[in-house]
């Protein structure tokens, strides 16, 4: 098989001719191996996109590829009538960038600061909400709906991953606390008081983000693309239950009911807790897999009662931990680690061997291909029963 084919066998729950091997090694891994800077990516690009930058580092280490950052959907969208201003300040002492934004709207001004230190993402410590009431009414108009799709980035996108041979998706939002929190200072605090003592903006703001999904999904349905994924982490563990099941599941039932008439498969990143969220998914929802899947103590997961209890109507994909194996951890524990989920999750297919979220910008190169090879080894299936009889017995 290809790793196009290969990884879309797993997505859609099947048994391919091995385990697909993609770690998350997006923004840091593909950063460093390219020798840019987190402002010539994010801020004053220069250089090569980050969506290339994270496709010549899955070629470095062999990925079966999945998403690569910033492959969102590209589309025009309705005029907004908003006037951004923005002023530069190069900290030299601290070797950063910072950009100060006002948006001018026809409710009155936003404002937001963001940093970006060189080897690190930008980071927003002044965010464009700060008071709900007085502030979402002019935030509302930075948020114009798509009305087409941009075919010609769609199609600079495509023929970069058909050229690697590898599956093409892209990525939408889905909306709740986990999403909001990137846009209102005080986070998730400022957001649980919300959801008690001002529920209608909360569900506005879900009514407005429901509806630009919903026109972002019709036209990727549009677009042959290989899988959509629902890109969202935390559901769970920046809210309730409860919370997620009234702002985020809503859309993801709809969404992903769209994708399956249409026959594009669908997976769901959502960093932290998810075994409620699994049962949510399957209950509730049509999303074929589930990302990263992370061990305690940022999640909850046991890899091989997961696979038991939801293996038949939910693929996997997953998890390696991200610091104590993959950034601390020798090649050979990487090895063993990386047997142990192909044993708890492979048998029947619909397993992608991955990590439990992205990896760090220090994490050893010779772990990422360890991760990689212990799946080209050992990761073989039996195309008769299921199995995986090349997995040795590691401890």
């Amino acid at each position: 098989m290809t790793p196009r084919e290969r990884f879309l066998t797993a997505l859609r729950n099947g048994i391919p001719d091995r385990v697909p091997v993609a770690p998350d090694i997006s923004t840091y891994i593909p950063m460093k191996l390219s020798g840019l800077t987190g402002a010539d990516f994010w801020v004053a690009p220069k250089g090569i996109p980050l969506w290339e930058a994270y496709l010549n580092a899955a070629d470095t280490f062999g990925l079966d590829a999945w998403t690569a950052p910033e492959f969102w959907l590209p589309v025009f969208s309705e005029a907004a009538p908003v006037d951004w201003q923005t002023t530069v300040e190069l900290d030299t002492a601290r070797d950063a960038r910072i950009e100060t934004t006002t948006v001018n709207t026809p409710d009155g001004p936003l404002r937001q600061t963001t940093i970006c230190y060189r080897g690190d993402q930008p980071a927003t410590p002044e965010k464009l909400i700060k008071n709900l009431a007085e502030d979402f009414p002019k935030f509302k108009h930075t948020q114009p709906m798509p009305l087409e799709l941009d075919w010609t980035t769609l199609e600079i996108f495509r023929a970069a991953c058909r050229k690697r041979d590898c599956a093409f998706g892209v990525s939408i939002s889905y909306p709740g606390l986990h999403m909001w929190n990137s846009y209102v200072n005080g986070g998730i605090e400022t957001l649980a008081y919300a959801a008690m003592d001002t529920p209608q903006i909360l569900d506005e703001w879900c009514e407005l983000d429901l509806e630009r999904g919903t026109r972002m999904m019709a036209l990727a349905l549009q677009a042959d693309l290989d899988y959509i994924l629902f890109g969202g982490s935390g559901t769970i563990t920046l809210a309730s239950p409860a919370l997620a099941r009234k702002y985020a599941i809503p859309a993801l039932k709809k969404w992903s009911a769209m994708a399956r008439e249409a026959g594009v498969p669908t997976m769901l990143h959502s960093c932290g807790k998810n075994r409620v969220l699994a049962d949510m998914l399957v209950a509730e929802t049509d999303i074929g897999m589930l990302n990263p899947l992370e061990v305690p103590p940022a999640g909850d997961i046991d890899l091989a009662e997961l696979k038991r209890v939801h293996g038949r109507h939910l693929a996997l994909m997953g998890n390696l931990h991200t610091t104590d194996v993959m950034l601390n951890g020798t090649p050979e524990e990487v090895t063993r680690k990386a047997v142990a989920a192909m044993r708890d999750a492979g048998p029947g297919g619909g397993f992608i061997l991955s990590t439990g979220d992205q990896c760090g910008r220090d994490t050893p190169y010779e772990n990422i291909f360890a991760i990689v090879e212990a799946a080209k080894r050992y990761g073989r299936y039996d195309s008769v029963t299921g199995e995986l009889p090349d997995l040795p017995d590691v401890p």
